[in-house]
């Protein structure tokens, strides 16, 4: 395999989590008499543009399905993070009924209503089927594709150009990352601004956050790699922050090359704390592996020990990052009997490769488990806060990532 951002040959194995079926590819109750297909699920780095990288085995087409369960607008926290986002942009942007908003993954218009709501017009592009028709019932305008450099020309030459155009935790997932990038460059207004958010891999290497890796994730980028995939594009960043969504994110902020914007302090500030944790280097990325067992194997020990004490674990959130983790331990009904979400698209269906049933939340109140394993770790703090009752109750809540901890 090649790097898919410089074309070098990938030598190095950062982890390996042997296989398993896509991260998404949740199942009705028909299909559990069926086999389930299975890809290796390994990462790669490249030696010479730093981009970590999923081994390719399945293509966008088989992973971003019409029935694709993933709904953005299922989680508060995150319902809360897109407002705010947009009405910042608004201000520091001076968007308005004269502008064009462009969200790439637009999902379920978790986003673009904001931005709808106050008048500004919007393009949605999102290749599923389901989350697309959630958009287009708030009024959102969808193109029901896959972005890339020839859809990004087709809206630039029919004047559809952005003035901002927003990609959250798309980046990380499409296969051609450079012919995105080129999308982007094309699609943007002269004076006009990118947003990309995407999960840092300084904090997944720094925590071991081995569970968000998965075959959608097709990269898990750095800044570092992040420049030079964009300005290869034609486009260069000149801001970036720091984000606490997802275990640890940046937000940067993307123009084309020749815009007068100067590049602030915190690009610079930021190139050289991944530096710094030697993000360049072949040495930080050789202790992934086992630290990724350690998570795992603690994991395994504590529901097994619960098991033999006789005490009951459930677990909440049916995320692609608890499959990963579910998957790689082995981990099946036996020792999890079942997991409870809010999202009413999984309810009633089956967790990929473990097999375990989706309940709704309700289940827990009723059921009242001695622990709860949170698999979206990331949000455990939303779970809790609308789970108070079930707390008072003596339950306790666990997280296995970035370690076992009964909270």
């Amino acid at each position: 395999m090649n790097c898919r951002h410089c074309g070098t040959p990938l030598e190095l194995t950062v982890l390996d989590l042997g296989s398993a079926p896509p991260s998404n590819a949740y199942l009705a109750a028909d299909d559990l008499s069926c086999p389930e297909v299975h890809y290796p699920l390994k990462i790669k780095v490249c030696d010479r543009c730093w981009l970590v990288q999923t081994e390719d085995c399945a293509r966008a087409d088989e992973l971003f399905v019409p029935d694709y369960s993933y709904f953005s607008s299922t989680s508060a926290g995150w319902l809360e993070h897109a407002s705010l986002y947009a009405e910042r942009m608004r201000g520091e942007l001076g968007l308005d009924d004269a502008s064009l908003v462009i969200e790439i993954g637009s999902n379920d218009g978790y986003l673009l209503r904001n931005f709808r709501a106050a008048g500004i017009p919007c393009l949605g592009i999102e290749p599923t089927e389901k989350t697309a028709d959630a958009a287009e019932m708030l009024g959102i305008p969808v193109l029901r594709e896959f972005f890339g450099e020839a859809v990004g020309k087709r809206l630039a030459d029919r004047g559809e150009q952005a003035d901002l155009i927003v990609g959250n935790n798309v980046f990380a997932h499409v296969p051609d990352i450079n012919d995105f990038a080129r999308g982007l460059c094309a699609m943007l207004k002269p004076s006009g601004t990118i947003t990309l958010e995407f999960p840092h891999l300084k904090r997944l290497i720094q925590d071991a956050l081995f569970d968000t890796v998965y075959h959608e994730h097709y990269s898990y980028l750095s800044l570092f790699t992040t420049v030079r995939v964009l300005e290869t594009a034609g486009l260069r960043i000149w801001h970036v922050e720091e984000l606490p969504t997802h275990g640890g994110s940046l937000r940067v902020f993307g123009c084309h090359e020749t815009d007068s914007r100067r590049a602030s302090a915190a690009v610079s500030g930021m190139l050289e704390e991944e530096r710094n944790q030697g993000l360049q280097t072949v040495a930080a990325f050789q202790a992934f592996q086992a630290r990724a067992d350690r998570i795992k194997n603690d994991l395994l020990m504590f529901l097994i020990e619960q098991k033999r004490a006789g005490r009951s674990v459930a677990a909440y959130g049916a995320a692609a990052k608890g499959n990963t983790l579910l998957n790689y331990a082995g981990i099946r009904v036996d020792l999890l009997p079942y997991v409870c979400d809010a999202a009413a698209a999984k309810q009633g269906k089956f967790l990929p490769g473990s097999r375990i049933p989706i309940l709704a939340p309700s289940t827990l109140i009723e059921r009242a488990p001695d622990f709860v394993l949170i698999l979206p770790w990331n949000i455990a703090d939303e779970v809790r806060k609308q789970n108070v009752a079930l707390e008072e109750r003596g339950t306790r809540f666990v997280t296995a990532v970035p370690k076992l901890e009964i909270l």
